[in-house]
């Protein structure tokens, strides 16, 4: 990778904080401040639509030549019907990128007080998502926000940016609003960025201000069996919780799993929060989105683990936006990787034959 100024990871810093900073916004004024029905998820999408506004304007102006693997387009944001939406999303993203400069920032990135942009230059921005992936070359890989029932929950989520160079993740870079500092202070203070560039480890950093402080390396530590646990996530649409407790039963893990939303799990694993995080397919024709792993897996092998799916294979981000046959996702420390994946293969065999 040719981080000649390391330009790139101070860019992706910069542009998932201020994203950051804009979703904790969405969720006060529209999450705590409004009355919801259970089914309204309009708050995500004014999130998810603002963030990856405030995200690609960044990305476009600093490396414009650089194609964007985005999780949303402007198409319904451009219907009569949406101006409502419309209007929300641009007044959010607008107060995110004029907000004051702060250290690390460039105004040439679009940002400061005179960076506000028109309906039409922000919807063409947010449309810059829209590349189809690939084998080759270099692009850039979002999810403005990932976990969006935790964040409705004002639980956890994630706001997720990677770099991928000829198919392999070269930078990663994850945006948690909402999880500790420090996992033995739970009720203590809150938000992180978590930050990997390949080949120099992995490292955690204030998301208040990431540019002012000495980031912290952060590795996975040498679990025993009886310190061990998984990870998984709270929505059981998401992962098969049920072989989850198949697998830690044959690994003879005792400590209940740590659920939560979004890569978040992985920042977790990458400090040493829980042990393995195990994420199973749910139904046949699902495909894992390039967004939802890419940052995450680099931060956990920056951290000494190892990720692939279930059958020990590396994933493969030069298939375009998805990951291709889901085949799961395991990651764990090197020390633990290999007994997952024979515990893992071991309840897949029994479940076939019991079929």
């Amino acid at each position: 990778m040719s981080l000649t100024s390391a330009a790139e990871k101070q860019v992706a810093v910069a542009a998932v904080r201020r994203a950051c900073v804009l979703a904790s916004s969405v969720f006060n004024k529209l999450v705590k401040n409004e009355t919801l029905t259970k089914d309204d998820k309009s708050p995500v999408t004014v999130a998810d639509y603002s963030a990856q506004a405030v995200i690609n304007t960044v990305l476009s102006r600093t490396f414009p030549d650089d194609p964007i693997v985005g999780e949303e387009d402007a198409a319904d944001l451009r219907l009569e019907s949406a101006s409502t939406l419309r209007s929300r999303i641009v007044e959010l993203a607008n107060e995110a990128l004029t907000a004051d400069l702060r250290a690390g920032e460039q105004p040439t990135w679009g940002l400061g007080p005179d960076s506000a942009q028109t309906v039409e230059e922000l919807l063409s921005t947010i449309d810059r998502g829209n590349y189809a992936g690939g084998r080759s070359g270099r692009m850039w890989a979002l999810d403005p926000i990932d976990g969006t029932k935790g964040f409705l929950r004002g639980e956890q989520y994630a706001v997720c940016l990677a770099l991928i160079i000829n198919s392999r993740v070269e930078l990663g870079v994850i945006g948690c609003p909402n999880l500790p500092v420090s996992a033995s202070d739970p009720s203590g203070p809150r938000g992180c960025i978590f930050v990997a560039v390949r080949g120099q480890g992995a490292h955690q950093l204030p998301l208040d201000d990431p540019f002012s402080s000495t980031p912290t390396p952060i590795s996975i530590p040498t679990f025993t069996q009886e310190t061990l646990n998984l990870l998984e996530s709270v929505e059981k649409a998401h992962a098969k919780l049920s072989f989850n407790e198949k697998v830690a039963s044959n690994l003879g893990i005792t400590r209940p799993p740590t659920r939560m939303d979004s890569q978040a799990k992985y920042c977790s694993l990458a400090r040493g929060d829980g042990g393995v995080y195990l994420r199973m397919p749910t139904g046949v024709g699902y495909k894992e989105k390039i967004w939802d792993h890419a940052p995450g897996s680099l931060l956990v092998e920056e951290a000494g683990g190892v990720v692939s799916d279930s059958r020990g294979e590396p994933l493969d981000f030069g298939l375009g936006r998805t990951l291709g046959e889901n085949f799961g996702v395991i990651a764990a420390g090197k020390h633990v990787h290999s007994k997952v994946l024979d515990a893992v293969k071991r309840v897949k065999e029994e479940e076939e034959t019991s079929q």
